[in-house]
């Protein structure tokens, strides 16, 4: 599982995230949700090392990312916003060259490809991807190692309705399988139907989490509940 305890991020002398703890379970899909420049993208790069916090700890798999071993992609498939490969290269080279990284068989590139409906279009050049098929793309890098946690940052930019649709599939199937998923989206009506689980931040604060049905259990429906509780925030 995935356990953020007290999770601080000061830039500049100006705290973008404040105390944020959360939970993400296996078997569970946990959403982050919240608007822009609430502090989603800055907590996952945190738990993943690609950002230092200022204070606090995130453990995955009951240890610090760090501490994973030589090919954490086997452990933690990531897809994190402004993660562009090399638009220069085809995606299957790119892909081929993680793969080496990590040990993982050349084999598991077509399939990750196929899984993610990239097989056809594996030898174009990045720089002539959609924006949607960088997110399939960066899909695939993500399975890549057969992880058991995801940890994706709006995953969901970019694609078109069947693309949505493909994609909750995929992140509803990988937690049902008893993996671990953690998704950020700042459109909470992206995550209702395939959420176990719902963690609102606004300013840098946790501001709700607990079960979907819960967080909507006082309101007509979940979107309603998530402007609700933002609105509350700011304006303050």
């Amino acid at each position: 599982m995935i356990d953020v305890h007290a999770l601080v991020k000061d830039y500049s002398g100006r705290r973008v995230v404040d105390g944020v703890s959360l939970m993400a379970l296996n078997g569970c899909v946990t959403g982050l949700v919240g608007p822009n420049g609430a502090g989603k993208s800055t907590t996952l790069r945190m738990i993943v090392d690609l950002t230092r916090s200022t204070s606090g700890q995130a453990l995955v798999s009951g240890c610090r990312y760090r501490d994973l071993g030589p090919y954490p992609l086997r452990r933690v498939g990531t897809l994190l916003d402004g993660a562009i490969p090399d638009g220069g290269r085809r995606a299957v080279d790119q892909l081929g060259w993680v793969a080496r990284s990590n040990r993982i068989p050349p084999a598991r590139v077509e399939e990750v490809l196929g899984l993610v409906g990239l097989l056809g279009s594996e030898r174009k050049r990045v720089k002539d991807y959609s924006l949607g098929m960088r997110q399939r793309l960066g899909m695939a890098t993500a399975l890549l190692g057969d992880p058991e946690t995801l940890i994706l940052d709006e995953p969901f930019n970019g694609l078109d309705p069947d693309g949505i649709r493909w994609l909750r599939t995929l992140i509803r199937g990988h937690a049902d399988r008893g993996g671990v998923v953690l998704v950020s989206s700042h459109l909470i009506k992206e995550l209702e139907s395939v959420a176990d689980h719902v963690v609102v931040l606004s300013r840098g604060r946790v501001i709700a989490d607990g079960a979907t049905d819960q967080i909507r259990a006082d309101h007509a429906d979940l979107e309603e509940a998530y402007f609700h509780l933002v609105d509350e925030v700011e304006r303050i």
